[in-house]
């Protein structure tokens, strides 16, 4: 049966793009990978922006943006962003989402790196778990269909538009493909090509972004990759921005403060990097703040310390360093968040709305998903509406089968387990916080080694049922198209600005 809009990927703009494009009268269904409360955007922790106080502004905030952007951000689409920000936390809050108050009942909200402001509104550290949650809540009160352990295998596309999907179905081994005239890519980002220097879960293979690569579609700003500047230094697990904008300092082996906590993500992040490259020790500190505090306004950071590092934040310092994690390049969109295919649209960390330019401004991220995912829902529910699918794509499962047969057949002399961490370390040291142009085309040629030996890293399980082994090598690829461009735009990119600092332009 024929869905009106297909959506990929079932995060928080997935799930914001289906409640919308269902609110619009269409039959909607959201296929995902893992499960939707398992999505990235759980893992966005300080808050969402939006001005709310009578002391801030809305072009306030659309000039912190656009500075933080380094000038690459599109003003008319940053403009929209901020605008539609107010109406997206009314609507979050209509829905349920468990905001923290003030003691007046106003949704509190803090200040986060490169803010002028008290803007992000939160709940408590978990911002983003509670807004994916709310979302999921809803998504299932609308009856709306969920295709959970399915991977993304191609977009079908016939005459220049989308005629629907084809996935593999992981629990069974099967192809399944699922017409559609409008299909949303909402499939998160790349940061996983750092391997385990990401606060990134596994998932975030760019799968929808390499597919939708071989499909024709156009990406740009691929080489500004966000590296959060407080991941534990053994873990690589996000502590939030949150308690640098709650008043925690950064400190070095010795005791001193050496940058202001509260700048633009890519500035604090080179800081740590310089100090971490002189020899030094990083630490977050928050001791100050109190456990009263630490207890009701940052609770997960305490506990993710005390799982993953042994560390109490509330009376010891917290070991931190910079990692990958915010992918600002991705799929090109228009204004209505539409590919260069008809009927293709993608929002989300997979798209580019030209909003984040070369650096993203902290609780931008959430913001985005709602402000598009809005947009995208309505706009690909509304091309549904006006473009009937009419062509058969059922020969699509044979050919789907036969690839996927073909790397069954492969060899597998070479470990992609291996070579997966290899890239990871490749791209940390090569295409990481600080480059220079030797390093980039050191790091290109070692990954066309890489590529050139994948007809040799087939897969040792060939069973169907289950066959995690067949979708790490799916994913290995992918990440393997999506290092190439990345690579390729650094090189390109003839200015050091933002996420691609180059010391040597």
């Amino acid at each position: 049966m024929q869905r009106d809009v297909v959506i990929i990927g079932a995060g928080g703009a997935g799930l914001t793009a289906a409640l919308h494009a269902h609110y619009n009268g269409s039959k909607v269904m959201l296929i995902t990978k893992e499960y939707p409360t398992r999505s990235q955007t759980c893992m966005a922790q300080g808050g969402i922006n939006a001005v709310l106080l009578e002391d801030d502004t809305i072009e306030k905030h659309i000039d912190d943006t656009l500075k933080a952007a380094h000038g690459l951000a599109d003003a008319k689409m940053v403009e929209f962003l901020c605008k539609e920000a107010p109406n997206s936390i009314k609507w979050l809050d209509s829905i349920g989402v468990p905001f923290s108050r003030t003691a007046d009942g106003k949704i509190a909200q803090r200040r986060l790196g490169g803010a002028s402001s008290s803007r992000a509104c939160y709940a408590q550290d978990y911002t983003g778990l509670k807004i994916l949650h709310t979302l999921y809540d809803q998504v299932v009160g609308c009856g709306i269909e969920i295709l959970s352990e399915r991977f993304l295998l191609d977009i079908i596309t016939k005459q220049d538009g989308v005629r629907g999907v084809s996935v593999l179905n992981i629990r069974s081994g099967e192809v399944e493909i699922y017409e559609s005239s409008s299909v949303i890519l909402a499939t998160g980002g790349y940061s996983k090509i750092y391997d385990k220097q990401t606060t990134n879960s596994k998932s975030s293979t760019g799968d929808g972004i390499a597919v939708a690569m071989r499909c024709g579609v156009k990406c740009i700003d691929m080489e500004f990759v966000q590296f959060h500047p407080t991941a534990m230094k053994n873990s690589a697990v996000l502590i939030s921005e949150s308690a640098r904008g709650e008043g925690g300092y950064l400190l070095n082996s010795k005791g001193e403060r050496f940058t202001n906590e509260l700048a633009p993500r890519d500035e604090v992040a080179r800081a740590i990097d310089k100090e971490i490259k002189n020899g030094e020790d990083v630490f977050l500190d928050i001791r100050h703040l109190g456990e009263k505090f630490i207890d009701e306004e940052l609770p997960q950071e305490r506990k993710l310390s005390l799982l993953y590092e042994n560390i109490d934040p509330v009376n010891e310092l917290i070991p931190i360093k910079p990692v990958a994690h915010y992918s600002m390049g991705g799929i090109e969109v228009d204004e209505s968040s539409q590919t260069n295919i008809a009927g293709l649209f993608a929002v989300g960390e997979c798209a580019n709305h030209k909003v984040h330019g070369a650096n993203r401004l902290g609780g931008n991220s959430l913001l985005e998903i709602i402000v598009f995912g809005k947009e995208a829902g309505i706009n690909a529910s509304e091309y549904s509406k006006k473009n009937k699918n009419n062509f058969d794509i059922s020969n699509e499962i044979e050919k789907q089968n036969r690839f996927l047969e073909d790397i069954r057949n492969l060899p597998s002399s070479v470990d992609f387990y291996g070579q997966k961490a290899e890239l990871g370390r490749l791209f940390y040291e090569k295409v990481g916080i600080v480059r220079n142009q030797k390093e980039l085309k050191n790091a290109q040629s070692d990954l066309q080694k890489i590529k050139e030996k994948i007809s040799q890293m087939g897969v040792s399980d060939k069973s169907k049922i289950y066959n995690t082994n067949l979708v790490e090598f799916l994913e290995f690829v992918n990440m393997v198209d999506i290092c190439e461009i990345v690579i390729k735009s650094a090189l390109k990119r003839e200015v050091s600005c933002g996420a691609h600092f180059v010391v040597d332009i």
